[in-house]
């Protein structure tokens, strides 16, 4: 994959993760007391899909492209709202044009008192996000490794918050990486709700990561995966998932809801598929 975000702004993966993050901002919000969202690898915040680097790939084209006007069961609808809402929000005209990153999407859904803290550490990618925030008191803008803010940005002050945990995934070892950085964060934040972003392709050690996950002993972690394609096909993803920890009690029931229909508008080929599993907690399980 390429570090810079914006090849793959508003893909399938995209869409599975933010999707979820809404949920998981709404589920904060269900307390008054201000809560902080940290974003250890925040890109640029907003995306121009119709930029030359997105046009270069158009993954946003089997993801929100596809996933933007599609008709859902009310049921569906409702659990998207927040995320679309936010999507169609930037285009007022229709379409899609721009798309909001992880930051943006958060600070869209914030009210008042919540607050916004964005790592990231490609200094172009870090000055796009500055300007994109300049001014805005909620939001902290930060050039820093997002692995070193798991230990110098937390607990957060406000002693409530969500931490997306992103990385680009080019590097030997980010699976276990991410589990080291999982342990160590969870050490000095355990009331946190922590969502681990990973990519599925042919290859990828994702029983492995599991299993280490699962040995850390964290007492709630819920996974969820989508792929929309085969993995017979060796260049990219097909696939990602994510890891929730600490995860709102609605949440399973949620992604229960509305997988089927993101699988349906999202699937390439008739491989694609989804799931949605305990790897600990409430009861620990395998299903499909």
């Amino acid at each position: 994959m390429n570090y810079r975000h914006i090849y793959h702004a508003g893909n399938f993966a995209d869409v599975l993760k933010h999707a979820v993050l809404s949920r998981l901002v709404l589920y904060a919000q269900n307390k008054d007391k201000a809560f902080r969202f940290l974003d250890t690898h925040a890109g640029i915040g907003l995306y121009d899909l119709s930029s030359e680097e997105a046009q270069k790939t158009g993954e946003w084209l089997d993801g929100i492209g596809k996933l933007v006007d599609a008709e859902f069961s009310p049921e569906v609808a409702e659990i998207l709202a927040p995320y679309l809402g936010a999507v169609k929000e930037l285009n007022p005209k229709g379409g899609v044009k721009f798309y909001p990153g992880s930051p943006k999407l958060a600070r869209m859904l914030f009210r008042p008192q919540d607050r916004l803290s964005a790592m990231e550490l490609h200094p172009e990618d870090f000055a796009r996000l500055s300007r994109l925030f300049e001014g805005d008191y909620q939001a902290r803008v930060t050039e820093l490794d997002g692995w070193l803010a798991l230990g110098a940005h937390l607990p957060p002050k406000e002693k409530r918050g969500i931490v997306l945990i992103d990385p680009p995934f080019e590097e030997e070892g980010e699976y276990d990486r991410m589990v080291r950085g999982l342990a160590n964060a969870y050490r000095k934040f355990s009331g946190g709700t922590y969502c681990l972003w990973y990519p599925m392709k042919k290859g990828a050690p994702i029983k492995d990561f599991h299993e280490q996950l699962n040995a850390l002993d964290i007492p709630k972690m819920l996974c969820v995966e989508l792929t929309v394609k085969s993995d017979r096909d060796l260049v990219g993803l097909n696939g990602s998932g994510l890891v929730i920890v600490n995860p709102p009690f609605t949440l399973k029931d949620e992604l229960h809801t509305i997988l089927p229909a993101i699988k349906t508008a999202l699937a390439q080929d008739r491989y694609a598929s989804q799931r949605c599993f305990w790897i600990r907690g409430e009861h620990t399980d395998a299903e499909a």
